[in-house]
């Protein structure tokens, strides 16, 4: 199976910087679609950013220039650069990501990290 670890959040105050990191891991495994979602209190849970296997990208308006997606295939890690953080930022960010076993390219399923903090006071 595949395990999803974030890493990297935490308390930082207003127009500082984070960098959140997930990691997928396992065996005979072809990784494709990574994305963070975060989800505040009361909220719904909402797509921040997304990167295909091949590099395109998705950041969401609201942190577009904020905000910076990047992946390393080699690794199976994707990276959330976060500048100019806001208190409105503060949510639980969780990696999502669609894979499909070597042998059976047809099905893909997906794993979710359990999630890293990210608290921005004002």
């Amino acid at each position: 199976q595949v395990q999803v670890v974030e890493s990297g959040g935490g308390l930082v105050q207003a127009g500082e910087s984070l960098r959140l990191s997930c990691a997928a891991s396992g065996n005979n495994i072809d990784y494709n679609d990574m994305a963070w979602y975060r989800q505040a209190p009361g909220m719904q849970r909402e797509l921040v950013a997304s990167s295909t296997s091949r590099g395109a990208t998705y950041v969401a308006d609201s942190v577009k220039g904020r905000f910076t997606l990047s992946r390393d295939n080699s690794k199976n890690t994707m990276f959330l650069q976060m500048n100019t953080l806001k208190p409105e930022d503060t949510a639980e960010y969780v990696c999502k990501v669609d894979y499909n076993f070597a042998a059976s390219p047809w099905a893909e399923y997906a794993a979710w990290g359990r999630g890293t903090q990210v608290t921005v006071s004002s």
